[in-house]
């Protein structure tokens, strides 16, 4: 992997070689001040000035390079993203900075991802190095693609390499190097006190054995925020097994937790004014003798009876009772992370999560923290009425609707019964994949929802 903080940089006037950017609108006043052999230049490789369109012009025994964006006066965060990834490695700075540069700081280091892990051999690039006269936006800009990266490193990884025992071992990194306080609940303990994430998991044996990660860190006068992850690190669907072709992405049915676990990071990073407390139920859904059944009676933290009506709706059992020790508590916000439904796929696409919540101006302030960041989020209802798609004839709920309708509501709606009543609750059923690449973003796993919900909290609780 490159060295995440050297690819933005602040200017000292470092040797480097300069980035123009034009939009379709200013390309050609912009193209008069060049040379007939540098228009020529760039009719040969057919740029007009179009979004992330980019090329390359001799001057003198140099070159410069010019880049189209939409926006000249509003930079969006992938603008020069598509720059980072194919551009020759090297130092550049722009010819002229916009008044607010952070945005693309983050696209340009995010464009330069690799997930080399498994190669045996590492791609020869160089870093492409951005160097910025706003030094103060270098460091938070770095902090966020990084947040990002862990996402997607966390996610690509398989799963032989990433159960929970890894993922334990990322919170017990992030505790060490913030000085939080980390507890893991498993084996008998387990049992007792996170009953359905024992039963969820148990079937992995012990080399994936689960166990419930807590992390808490900050003042315990500051408002308390509960970030709590999906950690399903592979699913095959338990009993209810899926078809082969339904296993090929399981490995980023933990990408909740990879997501909590990057937001918790951000808080700590920045010093938010927050009591935070970090909670990934970390399991495997695996086929074994001692697999939970359909039909099966499960009991809860919360104390409500859950029967199984489908043992691949297993995210919302172990969230479930993360939700519930995260509200005894009493935190004056939650969020949680999910790669719950695929409804919420077929609803909104890969690109959308769906966000649940029960306070509008949560809502607004995380849609809004979406729109800021290029991170987009849609809500989908809490509808009361579709509560009845969980009852049960023998247990306070069933853990599938029945109706085959409303799939993202309903599991949103399972997951509310386990966080007390006034409690701000926000939820994201997001994909944490990317099935085609766009610039910045590469094909696999990746963070949507994260930066949305940091840019939400930086604004509630300032650092």
């Amino acid at each position: 992997m490159t060295d995440r903080q050297a690819l933005v940089q602040a200017d000292r006037g470092q040797a480097a070689t300069t980035i123009h950017l034009v939009s379709k609108d200013s390309f050609a006043d912009w193209a008069k001040r060049l040379s007939a052999g540098q228009r020529a230049a760039l009719a040969a490789q057919k740029f007009d000035g179009g979004g992330f369109d980019h090329a390359v012009v001799p001057d003198g025994d140099g070159w410069f390079a010019v880049a189209g964006v939409a926006d000249l006066a509003a930079l969006s965060t992938w603008c020069l993203a598509k720059l980072g990834e194919v551009l020759p490695g090297g130092t550049y700075r722009l010819a002229e900075e916009p008044a607010a540069l952070d945005k693309a700081l983050v696209g340009w280091a995010c464009g330069q991802y690799r997930f080399d892990r498994y190669r045996s051999e590492a791609s020869e690039e160089g870093p492409r190095i951005l160097l910025t006269k706003q030094a103060k936006a270098v460091e938070p800009a770095l902090a966020e693609a990084a947040a990002v990266e862990l996402v997607r490193d966390l996610v690509n990884t398989p799963a032989e390499d990433m159960g929970p025992a890894e993922l334990e071992a990322v919170a017990s990194q992030l505790a060490k190097a913030y000085r939080a306080e980390l507890h893991v609940t498993k084996g008998d303990q387990l049992e007792q006190v996170f009953p359905m994430v024992h039963m969820v998991g148990r079937a992995a044996g012990r080399s994936h054995a689960p166990r419930m990660i807590e992390l808490e860190w900050g003042d315990p006068a500051h408002p308390r925020l509960a970030i709590v992850g999906k950690g399903v690190c592979f699913d095959s669907g338990g009993l209810d097994i899926k078809p082969s072709s339904g296993m090929l992405l399981m490995k980023k049915d933990m990408g909740g937790a990879a997501h909590a676990l990057a937001l918790a990071r951000l808080v700590m990073e920045h010093g938010l004014k927050v009591r935070l407390h970090l909670l990934v139920p970390a399991v495997e859904n695996a086929v074994s003798a001692n697999s939970f059944r359909p039909g099966d009676v499960l009991r809860s933290r919360a104390g409500l009876s859950v029967e199984i009506g489908n043992t691949d709706a297993e995210g919302r059992l172990i969230l479930g009772d993360a939700l519930a020790k995260a509200g005894e508590a009493k935190p004056e916000l939650v969020i949680d992370f999910a790669t719950l439904t695929g409804a919420a796929r077929v609803a909104l696409g890969p690109d959308l999560p769906g966000l649940f919540a029960r306070e509008d101006a949560t809502a607004e302030a995380l849609y809004r923290g979406g729109e800021e960041s290029d991170d987009p989020v849609w809500r989908l209802p809490l509808h009361a009425g579709y509560r009845e798609y969980l009852k049960s004839d023998i247990a306070d709920l069933n853990n599938a609707g029945g109706a085959g309708m409303a799939g993202a509501s309903v599991a949103a709606l399972f997951l509310d019964k386990f966080v007390p009543e006034g409690i701000d609750w926000a939820h994201f059923d997001t994909f944490a994949w990317r099935p085609a690449a766009k610039p910045g973003r590469p094909k696999g796993g990746d963070a949507l929802g994260l930066r949305a919900a940091w840019h939400m909290l930086k604004a509630r609780y300032g650092g």
